[in-house]
């Protein structure tokens, strides 16, 4: 049987535990000086067992990760209009915003350290990734770009949005959203191309 991670949506107790473990960890984040948190602390604050706490989220990378990509879902959805650029801009900008806040390089350090091959690599990350994936998706279909991915996305606008916030240089949203945006449109209008000369 597949085990379940805390990437699962059931209803009835798994979501109170769920709940339970989210409201612990964000509280522990609030009050520790350098973002770290224990799974100890966690099973304490939460009242939910260690070893569930270990076989859903394997760690207190799992447990920052599914609580800030749930907590960034819900507090900053991504716009769906069709319009490509449009809302990959207003992404770009909320993304590049949200990077000059402390928390979010806690966010990051966690993504490096879940991505290891130890903690279940990318595989294992995209699971408490998806619900930003779907998002993701969802403005590539409606747009109709379907010669990107969420690849593309991710290695044209993520990868240097996070790169310059781990060196401690973020990217100004008022300036550098446009260019990720521009980078994005250009290797889709370059592919199109392709195709229509193909």
């Amino acid at each position: 049987m597949t085990q379940a991670t805390g990437t699962t949506r059931p209803g009835g107790r798994s979501a109170r535990t769920r709940r339970a473990v989210h409201e612990a960890v964000r509280s522990l984040l609030d009050e520790s000086p350098d973002g770290v948190i224990s799974v100890a602390d966690v099973a304490e604050r939460s009242g939910v067992h260690p070893a569930t706490i270990y076989r859903r989220w394997r760690g207190p990378e799992g447990l920052v990760l599914d609580t800030l990509f749930e907590e960034l879902s819900r507090r900053s959805p991504l716009p769906v209009t069709g319009d490509l650029g449009a809302d990959m801009l207003a992404y770009a900008r909320s993304l590049l915003t949200d990077l000059h806040q402390e928390v979010n390089l806690l966010f990051l350090r966690s993504l490096v350290t879940a991505a290891r091959p130890e903690n279940g690599g990318l595989a294992g990350l995209r699971e408490y990734a998806e619900p930003r994936v779907r998002q993701i998706e969802a403005i590539l279909t409606a747009s109709g770009a379907a010669e990107i991915g969420v690849e593309d996305v991710l290695e044209l606008m993520l990868a240097p949005a996070y790169m310059c916030a781990l060196l401690d240089y973020p990217m100004d949203p008022a300036t550098d959203a446009e260019r990720l945006v521009d980078n994005l449109l250009a290797v889709l209008d370059r592919r199109r191309s392709r195709s229509a000369s193909s």
